[in-house]
């Protein structure tokens, strides 16, 4: 191989280091930053599908009586006129 030969694969093998290392990003970070946007969009995904299920519990919430009152059963203890609370204990295990 030549001089000049030499010279133009040392030429090409720097541009290719610059094109792969130099910029605003180099290539390691610019995929590291790809792999944080991938991780950023599904979190981003998750929440809103958390957002739209919590949004339906909510109109359930105000305007289904029968999610009220399993509610109101449930969380506060509440009982219909006329109806015993009554606890199962079981035996203790020995």
């Amino acid at each position: 191989m030549t001089r000049r030969g030499w010279l133009l694969l040392a030429v090409i093998l720097g541009a290719a280091v610059f094109a792969v290392q130099a910029g605003e990003y180099s290539t390691p970070q610019w995929l590291e930053l790809r792999r944080k946007e991938k991780l950023a969009r599904a979190g981003a995904d998750s929440l809103a599908r958390e957002v739209d299920s919590l949004a339906r519990v909510r109109k359930l919430v105000e305007f289904d009586p029968a999610w009220q009152e399993r509610i109101a059963r449930e969380q506060f203890g509440m009982l219909r006129k006329g109806e015993i609370e009554f606890t199962v204990v079981r035996p203790e295990e020995r």
